[in-house]
This record gives C-alpha cells, sequence and structure tokens, in this order.
C-alpha cells in the first residue's frame, strides 16, 4: 500500500506542476527560459549552488540573455518523466535508469537525451535487519523502499545486482517486495524501525544518516560494485526541442553546472551549508560535509561509467534500443565530451 500511495502522490506532484504553469497562461518563449525538476539528497547539490550563487542566471547575463530560472521538488524518476513529457519542466533532475528509458521510448519524437552528471556517488542499499547480509537474504515479508518501482536508478541497480546473482531470467525477482516511497520519508523508517520498511536503496545523506541513527543499519549493497567501479547515477536530460531551440539557454545551463561542481569542490564546507539552508536540511553538519569530502564521491558534469546500465536494460528487454556509446544518449556539448 505504500508502495502506491507514494507513486501516485508523485505523479499528483507532476500533474499540480503542469496544471499551474497551464494556469499562468501561455508559456514564455524558449529561449531564456529554464524550469529545472529536482529530488532528494546530496546528489542534487550542483542544482543547490547553482540556485543559490545565481550561476544560471549569472552565465546567461554573459551570452547577453536573462535568464528566469525556475525549480520543481518531485520524488521518483517517474515523476519527474511525466512532467518533462508533458511539457511542464525544460530539464529533468533523476538516475541514468529513467534517463535510459525516456531516451528509449522518445526517439523519434520528443528524443529525450542526457545533458550533464551531477557526479559520481556511491548509493548503499541499507537494511536495519540484521540477518540480511546480502540482497539474497530478502524474504517476501520485507519491503525495499525505492524512489520508483522499476523506473529509478535505485531500482535498476537492483535489478542488475539480481541479474548478476540469479541469472536475466529473474532480473525483477526483488521488485515484488520494492515499494515507491521518498528518501526521506524511507530513511526515517529504517532509522525508527518497527515498520514494514526493512530495506531502502537510497543516496547520501540519506543512506549516511541511517548508518549513524541506527545500530542495526548496514550496507547490503554499494552500487559501484554492482556498475563496476564509480559511476554516475543520477542525471539531467532534456528534449532535443530544448537542446535545438534555446541553446544559449543551454550552454549557460552547462557552464553554471561545471562552475557549481569547481565551487563544491574548493568550498566543501560553504557548499554544505549551501545544501543544509537550501532544502531546510536538519542534517548534522559534520555527517554532511563527511559525505561531501568522501573520497568515493566526485563533483563533476561529465558523465562517467553509465553505459553499462543501459546496456544491462537493453539485455533484458527493459528499453528496445541498445547505446552503444555516450553520443546515443547524451547530447553533444565540449564540456561533457570524455564521459562515458
Amino acid at each position: 500500500m505504500i508502495g502506491k500511495r507514494r507513486a501516485l502522490f508523485s505523479r499528483r506532484q507532476a500533474a499540480a506542476l503542469l496544471a499551474l504553469i497551464l494556469a499562468a497562461g501561455p508559456a514564455a518563449a524558449a529561449e531564456g527560459q529554464l524550469r529545472i525538476a529536482k529530488q532528494f539528497g546530496v546528489v542534487y547539490l550542483l542544482l543547490n549552488v547553482a540556485e543559490d550563487q545565481k550561476l544560471i542566471e549569472k552565465h546567461g547575463k554573459e551570452a547577453g540573455l536573462d535568464i528566469k530560472v525556475e525549480y520543481a521538488q518531485l520524488s521518483g524518476g517517474s515523476a519527474v518523466n511525466d512532467a518533462l513529457l508533458s511539457g511542464s519542466i525544460d530539464v529533468a533532475g533523476a538516475g541514468v535508469g529513467p534517463l535510459f528509458t525516456l531516451w528509449d521510448r522518445t526517439r523519434g519524437r520528443q528524443s529525450v537525451k542526457g545533458v550533464a552528471s551531477l557526479g559520481n556517488f556511491p548509493y548503499y542499499l541499507v537494511s536495519n535487519r540484521p540477518e540480511v547480509k546480502t540482497i539474497g537474504d530478502f524474504t517476501d515479508k520485507d519491503r525495499i523502499a525505492v524512489p520508483a518501482v522499476g523506473v529509478s536508478v535505485q531500482s535498476r541497480i537492483l535489478q542488475w545486482a539480481s541479474a548478476k546473482l540469479w541469472g536475466d531470467k529473474d532480473f525483477a525477482r526483488l521488485d515484488k517486495i520494492s515499494v515507491a516511497v521518498p528518501h526521506p520519508e524511507a530513511s526515517a523508517a529504517i532509522i525508527k524501525g518497527g515498520t514494514e520498511i526493512t530495506g531502502h536503496f537510497g543516496n547520501p545523506p540519506f543512506q549516511e544518516q541511517e548508518l549513524a541513527g541506527n545500530p542495526n543499519a548496514h550496507i547490503v549493497l554499494n552500487s559501484y560494485a554492482v556498475q563496476g567501479g564509480p559511476a554516475s547515477s543520477t542525471v539531467l536530460y532534456a528534449t532535443e526541442k530544448f537542446y535545438r531551440d534555446s541553446p544559449k539557454t543551454y550552454t549557460a545551463f552547462v557552464d553554471a553546472l561545471a562552475e557549481a561542481a569547481k565551487f563544491i569542490t574548493d568550498n566543501p564546507e560553504k557548499a554544505a551549508d549551501i545544501y543544509i539552508k537550501s532544502n531546510n536540511s536538519r542534517i548534522d553538519r559534520d555527517l554532511l560535509l563527511k559525505v561531501i569530502r568522501n573520497p568515493e564521491v566526485t563533483f563533476k558534469i561529465e558523465p562517467q561509467n553509465t553505459i553499462g546500465l543501459g546496456q544491462f536494460m537493453h539485455r533484458v528487454g527493459a528499453i528496445r534500443n541498445e547505446p552503444k556509446t555516450l553520443d546515443d544518449y547524451f547530447f553533444a556539448n565540449p564540456r561533457i565530451a570524455t564521459g562515458s
């Protein structure tokens, strides 16, 4: 029931966002308008910094353009993808799994592709049940919280791990005990214990809060172990129309993201303060700094080690088209040309 309620709520968020935009009247000219959907966690810190420091506006002005930037907070790849396809946002922030899904489904139509990475972060599947040592120890009585079942990057990585353990034919074996719950609520459930949720495949800082907040909480799976090393699991993507019709806005946005990545790397303490302020977060600041300074975390916009997930999704029939190079599913831009 929790999974169904959360999925409906997140889709309603997208529908409500679209309704508000339509009520406001005709959309402004494409160039100079930028509506961005973000979700929860430190993985969206580049967007927090860009917003706080007004970096998109800054780079727009340098190109002779006044850019109006709006941010929408959604939860789950399904809601974000719905918002992008409905035209209520210009740029989607979600996992690389939802990107591959939309890239595959919109080829020859909206032609959705990636814009940039939000950095490399290890994602942990955390359980508060001591008996669960590996994903093979979960039972039908367990519930694993993910942002969107079968769609989010966490869910796709869990499917990939399942395929490695049980074979490709059983890649979706754990979908039946997965539920869609936003990260903040799933994290609270893991820390508190005593609920149906005994696992949470999250992202920073929620996973670190769980490990610090419940002595029984432990890591069952590290996304890097499935992906074969550091990888960009959360990305930004858009339609070809936005890429084609708003070249100055697009370039200013990517340049702003690159500056935000450098800002975080050079100023982790200031970045931590921006995260707390932007998210009205009560997180322990020292724990947050530990996340930002984690040597396994890299703030950069070039996607890294993403194609493997897309090829897995194609192999098991989750997408029809196989990605073979970065250019297949990311728009061309010199700042991400060295990505993978």
